[in-house]
């Protein structure tokens, strides 16, 4: 039999004792019915010799099938497999990897994130985590590893988004306490808008006298490709580096594993600098935040978007975090197109109200 809980339809079949229900995740009855129809074929199918091909467990489909995947589709994305992997690897040391697709239950993922959550990782790294086996679940269903629909995975609520911006003060202190390198990165970082590793990889024929040209992008999309034009402070900066470049290709050389400067690098010259200014530590990640958020009030969201390297607006709109001299100067504009629209001959429009911004009002008795 079919019901409906909501908008959706579900089934209830009992076969050999067991009562069976499954939500067919449709809002039509008719294809509820046919999925009904489709599992009693499967179970009868089973009971007389009839077996369909069994269903690996979680484990094995991740070896055989997830990680290959992965491996192929995030070649050129080292951060991103690095994430996958490192997910991955958890899952596989839980219990819940030994389980068949088609039994894993609501309970065992709730198993696995009680797991996670008692690792002491932050809220973000657990939903990372999740996230994963998230998406190994729906790519078992789309290439119909198994015809069960696996549970919802949710993720954790309270987590902790960047939304700091650095203010001129804090930037001023900042430069003037970072190390000559931090200096440059920084101030690059600040006035481009650059990913850090973006700004790491630059090099000489990346740029112009005028623009640095981002041709292969660290961001999940195409769209990371761009070209930035520059500032006068970043123009100088990349003179005095380019006068000492001694052949080197990459503008930020190091003697690391990859010849250029790395996160690594620049880690406790970043903490120094940060504690001689007196000000709170901050990610390097942040200073692309302050550089959106400085810029988004001076030109339209679209080449915002493109400049952040950003495919989707909605992502573009993450960088951008409002600040109250921005609110006052918005509100100082409304204030003043107000008065200009009242401001008529005989202040016809003010007194009736015509003009859509000044509300008509009684005469005072």
């Amino acid at each position: 039999m079919t019901y409906k809980r909501g908008e959706i339809w579900w089934y209830k079949l009992k076969w050999q004792g067991h009562t069976i229900r499954q939500s067919t995740h449709q809002g039509n009855n008719r294809v509820a019915e046919r999925m009904e129809a489709a599992h009693r074929t499967r179970l009868a199918e089973g009971s007389l010799g009839i077996h369909p091909e069994k269903v690996p467990t979680l484990g094995a489909f991740i070896r055989d099938r997830i990680t290959p995947h992965f491996q192929a589709t995030f070649a050129e994305k080292t951060q991103t497999l690095t994430l996958y992997t490192v997910a991955l690897r958890r899952v596989l040391a839980h219990p819940i990897a030994q389980l068949p697709l088609d039994q894993i239950t609501a309970q065992a993922i709730t198993a696995y994130t009680v797991h996670l959550q008692a690792a002491d990782l932050a809220t973000a790294s657990v939903n990372r985590y999740l996230s994963t086996l998230r998406r190994t679940f729906h790519l078992a269903q789309e290439w119909s590893i198994t015809s069960k629909t696996l549970p919802t995975v949710h993720m954790l609520p309270g987590e902790h988004h960047r939304n700091r911006v650095i203010s001129s003060q804090e930037e001023i202190a900042y430069l003037e306490a970072a190390s000559p390198l931090l200096k440059q990165v920084a101030a690059i970082l600040t006035d481009c808008g650059l990913r850090p590793e973006e700004c790491f990889r630059l090099r000489w024929d990346h740029i112009t006298a005028d623009t640095l040209a981002i041709p292969y992008g660290t961001g999940k999309t195409a769209r990371a490709a761009r070209t930035i034009p520059t500032t006068p402070r970043v123009q100088a900066i990349l003179s005095t580096r380019h006068s000492a470049a001694n052949g080197q290709h990459w503008v930020f050389p190091a003697p690391t594993a990859s010849g250029h400067i790395e996160k690594s690098t620049l880690r406790k010259p970043h903490t120094a600098a940060c504690r001689s200014a007196k000000i709170e530590r901050f990610p390097l990640y942040t200073l692309r935040h302050t550089c959106l958020t400085r810029w988004a009030p001076h030109m339209d969201p679209w080449t915002l978007a493109y400049l952040a390297g950003h495919a989707d607006m909605g992502t573009t709109r993450k960088y951008v975090h409002p600040q109250t001299a921005t609110i006052q100067a918005a509100l100082a504009r409304v204030t003043a197109a107000q008065k200009i629209a009242g401001d008529t001959p005989g202040g016809t429009h003010a007194e009736s109200g015509q003009d859509g911004l000044t509300p008509k009002t009684a005469p005072i008795n």
